[in-house]
């Protein structure tokens, strides 16, 4: 069974506090109270929140300035924010939209209506922190899979695929094509390529005739025709990269 959702409410006025705090609760939500922005502070740093109601008139640190410092946090940024103040001037209601607050309501409000409001903006913040997770997700895969054309490299498992036909490479040869796929066409040293599959340092012609045998075998594994750069390309006096075969 989920959770119920913790809402934090902040306002200076006790009374408020009370009344609103009692028609969230009376819907299941966990309520949470700071009579000013400070206190919420400390409140949000103590365990989370699902959504934050804050007054604006208030001592020590006001609405607006809570309002940036949620915003200031990565950890708080998807927390949806709503503004609720006797404040209701179209141009105190314009700026407060303005800064990015997620709604601005005014006193006093039916219950109905702000549970309304409430319910709308916690669906819309569960649907957003599923879209960054899925995000999230879906980049690191992409991070795991590296590609160049036909060809696909898995770095977690150790494996090959050309034309969706595994190649089995040894060691060096598979730490070697990695190498160059993570340099997205940059071309490498012979140098750096050798510190990187042998784990130690040398000069460009001990590493030329390192490479040379483990280039041989990989262009071998991966059907590049004799005379043919194919996916790894020698450029002259400089190093390798990894091409995509025209």
């Amino acid at each position: 069974m989920n959770e119920s959702p913790a809402i934090l409410i902040v306002d200076d006025e006790p009374d408020l506090l009370d009344n609103i705090g009692l028609a969230l609760e009376a819907e299941n939500y966990t309520v949470l109270t700071a009579a000013d922005g400070v206190e919420a502070l400390a409140v949000l740093k103590r365990q989370p929140v699902q959504l934050i109601l804050a007054d604006i008139a208030m001592p020590n640190m006001n609405g607006y300035q809570l309002f940036e410092r949620v915003r200031q946090n990565p950890a708080w940024i998807t927390i949806p924010f709503i503004f609720l103040s006797a404040r209701s001037l179209d141009s105190d209601v314009r700026y407060g939209k303005e800064l990015g607050a997620d709604d601005y309501l005014t006193k006093p409000i039916r219950a109905a209506d702000l549970l309304a409001v409430v319910r709308g903006k916690l669906r819309r913040a569960r649907q957003l922190v599923q879209t960054i997770n899925h995000a999230e997700q879906a980049a690191a895969q992409n991070q795991r899979v590296l590609s160049a054309g036909e060809l696909r490299i898995e770095p977690d498992q150790h494996r090959v695929w050309l034309n969706n036909t595994e190649v089995r490479l040894s060691a060096k040869e598979f730490a070697l094509l990695e190498f160059l796929a993570r340099q997205a066409g940059g071309v490498v040293s012979p140098q750096d390529l050798i510190e990187y599959t042998h784990g130690y340092t040398t000069d460009s012609i001990e590493a030329g005739s390192l490479l040379r045998p483990i280039i041989f075998s990989l262009r071998q594994k991966l059907n590049i025709p004799a005379g043919e750069a194919g996916y790894i390309d020698n450029v002259r006096g400089v190093g390798y990269r990894l091409v995509v075969p025209q």
